[in-house]
């Protein structure tokens, strides 16, 4: 059974009189779209959201549910993305620091007192002190509650775009390199929201 995200960190922080800012981002892997990042701050004393879990092993219509109850509960929900041409000009591991530090630059203005924590190993170019975590929407609450807002964000982001770019299964893949969409690149070509840099679109180019 997967781990279940705890508060634990949170209440170390609010023992401190420090709030924790909970970071993490979706949409490194795919060959289309933004990748997508949130910050989330949960106020000193609250409890864990039931069934919180890691945002990929969620069912799309529960993340939706949590994603609704997060950011009642939450004090700070804040977005950040980074665009396909900033991926294709820095790459994905700089573009997803770019997404995460405007997701956490929304969320500090006003809090006083802070720790940020973000998903995956440290990221110089957040431009702010954080602990970074492996896995951590698996063992932190705010980061799985960041990564089920961002994923239902991007999720829907990249639906809207399916309706303007059809063919590549973007609805149900959400950019990702399954069969359909290797299928669609494959009849159509890539379009505009493809990462030209990654390989298979850049395979493609060469032919």
């Amino acid at each position: 059974m997967a781990p279940r995200p705890t508060l634990v960190r949170e209440r170390a922080a609010w023992a401190d009189s420090c709030l924790l800012v909970g970071i993490d981002e979706v949409g490194r892997g795919p060959l289309a779209g933004p990748v997508v990042a949130a910050a989330v701050v949960f106020p000193p004393g609250t409890k864990a959201v039931r069934g919180l879990r890691d945002s990929k092993i969620l069912p799309a219509g529960r993340r939706e549910q949590l994603s609704i109850v997060i950011r009642r509960r939450a004090i700070r929900v804040t977005l950040g993305a980074a665009s396909v041409r900033e991926i294709d000009r820095y790459n994905i591991r700089v573009a997803t620091a770019i997404a995460m530090r405007r997701a956490l630059e929304r969320a500090l203005p006003g809090l006083s007192s802070y720790r940020i924590i973000i998903d995956g190993l440290p990221l110089r170019e957040i431009g702010h002190d954080h602990e970074a975590l492996v896995d951590g929407d698996a063992h932190c609450h705010s980061i799985a509650a960041a990564g089920v807002v961002a994923k239902t964000v991007r999720d829907r982001l990249m639906r809207r775009l399916a309706l303007r770019h059809p063919g590549y299964g973007w609805t149900t893949n959400a950019g990702y390199g399954t069969p359909e969409h290797h299928d669609g690149l494959n009849r159509l070509g890539p379009c505009c929201h493809h990462r030209q840099t990654f390989a298979p679109i850049a395979q493609l180019a060469i032919w």
